[in-house]
């Protein structure tokens, strides 16, 4: 019976994101990873290099998974305050790509994956550009920042979010970040 390396490579995937979502690069362990994946702990240093290489796979799919299929509609307000609506969704659903985003910009000095995920980025601020046709490129690219940030600070810094606005839920938290996006636009 032949190996199902793309099986493998997506159990080690979702064992590494746990693991280092809850520990980063430095507290997590290959030996632990494996096992939580049930493989091989070579399987992990033949598919990703390293501990390292595993870290930048599980980071850039993360990422892709947070803007795939996300399409900007339309123009100015009402398209950048549905573009934060979603990555807001997205983000909420999946907590952990704060984490390891946190996690990163903590213990690594350059980040990892950059090229693939520089690619991702580069087009997600081309489809803000052409949404906001007023502005440049630049304050695209630094709206884009400003979005990732206000959606994903919630899973980076939950106890402080709590001690800002204890009241605050999902749905309120959801609704004042698209107010938030539309008056950048």
């Amino acid at each position: 019976m032949a190996w199902d390396t793309e099986a493998t490579r997506r159990k080690l995937l979702e064992a590494a994101t746990g693991q280092f979502a809850a520990l980063g690069l430095a507290g997590s362990r290959v030996d632990a990873i494996a096992r939580a994946a049930g493989v091989n702990k070579e399987r992990i240093y033949q598919y990703f290099g390293d501990k390292a290489g595993l870290f930048g796979a599980v980071l850039a799919a993360e990422v892709e998974r947070l803007l795939s299929g996300i399409v900007i509609v339309g123009e100015g307000a009402d398209a950048l305050g549905r573009l934060a609506g979603d990555l807001h969704d997205r983000a909420a659903q999946d907590p952990q790509l704060a984490r390891l985003l946190a996690w990163e910009g903590l213990e690594l000095d350059e980040p990892v994956s950059a090229e693939a995920r520089a690619s991702g980025c580069a087009s997600m601020v081309g489809e803000l550009n052409r949404a906001l046709p007023d502005r440049d490129r630049e304050y695209s690219a630094e709206l884009l920042l400003s979005l990732v940030a206000i959606t994903t600070a919630d899973g980076c810094l939950p106890h402080l979010a709590r001690l800002i606005s204890p009241a605050s839920t999902r749905e309120s938290r959801r609704v004042a970040i698209v107010a938030q996006a539309r008056t950048l636009a």
